[in-house]
């Protein structure tokens, strides 16, 4: 835990304290944040007060004293619930306005973990609670270069498979076989684990109509064979093989033959822009030192599809934090499910991936590309992007 560098983010943020707060490790924000040790068993309530100024404060069950004995900071010790809330009341002290692991109407459920009972017993004390999502992205989504070469790493298998993938189906199509979705799944995950990367999921290999579905799963049961004509989707994700390692995602699509239909390539340059867009907004941004905010690029990348006439076919946001998990807990692009109010810091990396579904016409499309800013500002993406639709009969 990095004390003055939280205390400093408080006292710019203008709250009085930052509150933690834990029960059954629910908490994995905290638990990364404090570096909680989650493989013992957690039973029991615990809390731990980061003032703006002075000392931390711990507030542990008699049962588990030991629960936060690697943190700094004064112990208190409780047993009966209403010493827990007479020791909670005196550690805020004269605070006023403390943030916790809470989201105003629930609009960025990552960091809305704090249940509503306690929410309200620490209103109870005369404290305004304000959500610490701002500096949730500090202290959980920052990254390192170090970081970066991991992502980097990562990506340079990921472009690899991406391209393999595009060349067996061309192989396949033009040897007279017809692969399935699901062999094409299963020919990129051994080329992934061959190659180091960690994934839990994925990835995604979507044909026609399927492609029409964004969370699309691939299985034997499900899964369509490929022939000419055909628009396929594909969508990878995974990190390396080591501890501490960054996500690589991208979405890349083509089309199996040897000249991609006007109207397909058409839309294709709908989401193309609207990617461009959005990245090309974060760059002048930190080019000029301007603040930017996750809906504001989501609002630029929408507007673009908007604009061509498929705005109701652009059916998620526009992008999520990437970190050590796929879906992080910084900043997302987006102000469609939620309004991500947060402002996009340095050091981060998120995607930024429009998609135009038309399930009427049972088709698909979305590209994807990661966006990492770097603690300069240099805002890069690593690997490849995609520009056009490939023809895959012509690999």
């Amino acid at each position: 835990m990095e004390l003055q560098k939280i205390q400093a983010a408080l006292k710019i943020a203008g709250v009085d304290g930052w509150l933690f707060y834990d029960f059954h490790n629910r908490d994995a924000i905290a638990a990364r944040i404090l570096n909680m040790d989650t493989r013992r068993f957690a039973s029991r309530r615990w809390f731990y007060y980061i003032p703006t100024e002075g000392e931390p404060q711990k507030l542990v069950h008699k049962i588990e004293p030991w629960r936060c004995d690697h943190l700094p900071g004064k112990k208190n010790v409780y047993l009966p619930w209403e010493q827990q809330h007479a020791m909670l009341k005196e550690m805020l002290g004269s605070a006023k306005k403390v943030a916790m692991q809470y989201s105003p109407n629930n609009a960025i459920p990552y960091v809305s973990i704090v249940d509503a009972g306690t929410f309200n017993l620490v209103q109870s004390f005369d404290v305004e609670v304000v959500t610490s999502a701002d500096l949730v992205s500090q202290f959980e989504s920052h990254l390192t270069m170090d970081d970066c070469q991991t992502h980097i790493e990562a990506g340079v298998v990921l472009q690899h498979v991406k391209d393999e993938a595009f060349r067996e189906i061309a192989r396949r199509i033009k040897a007279g076989q017809n692969p399935t979705e699901f062999e094409i799944y299963q020919f990129m995950v051994d080329i992934m684990k061959k190659g180091g990367l960690e994934f839990t999921d994925g990835p995604i290999v979507a044909v026609n109509e399927h492609a029409a579905d964004p969370h699309f799963e691939p299985t034997f049961e499900n899964t369509h064979p490929m022939k000419i004509g055909d628009l396929v989707l594909i969508d990878l994700w995974a990190k390396m093989d080591r501890p501490g390692s960054i996500y690589y995602d991208i979405t890349w699509m083509g089309f199996i033959g040897q000249e991609v239909p006007e109207k397909l390539e058409n839309i294709f340059q709908v989401i193309r822009k609207a990617r461009d867009t959005a990245s090309n907004l974060v760059k002048e941004r930190f080019d000029t030192n301007t603040p930017v905010f996750g809906w504001q690029v989501d609002d630029a990348c929408r507007k673009v599809v908007i604009d061509a006439g498929y705005g109701d076919y652009f059916s998620h946001r526009t992008g999520h934090n990437i970190g050590e998990e796929v879906h992080g807990n910084g900043v997302h692009i987006d102000n469609l499910e939620t309004k991500d109010e947060r402002i996009i810091i340095r050091g981060t990396c998120f995607s930024v991936e429009p998609g135009i579904y038309l399930e009427h016409e049972k088709i698909g499309f979305r590209t994807e590309i990661d966006v990492f800013v770097t603690d300069e500002g240099n805002v890069e993406i690593y690997g490849a992007v995609q520009e056009s639709i490939i023809p895959i009969l012509n690999l």
